[in-house]
């Protein structure tokens, strides 16, 4: 096997229970312009080594693909573009998460530092995300109109957040409840 293909757990890694998840409301993180260009670049690099470990991904598993790479507020991107490839999407996306977490993985062992970088294949992240916004919007009007809770289905960390901005964007107040992988969004009235 190449160098770089396969990624032991480190027993001793220091691991988010919910990467995904913003920081507390009300955190105020401030960079003055050397922080800045330096957060950049370090989310650059995170980039550059998740890149390489997917490329050497689709080269094992003879799968086509293109690497895009993006710094997108806080977090690098990551887009396997190009090609159809729902095996590594899977039902709901559950091989996309796992893919994700490994590519995490690959990219704590070069930096020794936690990574919250999103991969998207296929551009299943980015229709889901339309989805999403579309359902939530739609959560929204209805708790406005009844003046009643809502709850939606199970959603990963992913999900939950795209849910979470629309409904903090309409002005409403969200709250995640449950366990792992039953965790749910429950859309609450002003």
């Amino acid at each position: 096997m190449a160098e770089g293909a396969a990624i032991e757990p480190d027993d001793s890694a220091e691991v988010a229970l919910d990467p995904d998840e913003e920081p507390e409301q009300g955190a105020v993180v401030q960079a003055g312009p050397g922080e800045q260009s330096k957060r950049v670049q370090r989310l650059e690099a995170e980039g550059d080594i998740a890149a390489d470990y997917l490329e050497e991904l689709l080269e094992i598993a003879d799968l086509d693909g293109d690497i895009d790479l993006d710094v997108e507020g806080d977090r690098a991107t990551v887009s396997v573009v190009g090609a159809e490839l729902p095996q590594l999407v899977g039902a709901d996306g559950e091989v996309l998460e796992a893919l994700q977490e490994l590519t995490r993985l690959a990219v704590y062992r070069e930096t020794g530092e936690r990574s919250r970088l999103m991969l998207d294949i296929s551009g299943h992240r980015a229709s889901r995300r339309a989805q999403l916004e579309q359902q939530a919007a739609e959560v929204v009007a209805r708790v406005r109109e009844t003046g009643e809770r809502a709850e939606l289905e199970p959603m990963s960390p992913f999900e939950r957040k795209v849910v979470h901005d629309v409904v903090a964007a309409a002005g409403l107040v969200s709250e995640s409840e449950g366990v792992e992988p039953r965790r749910r969004v429950v859309v609450l009235p002003a």
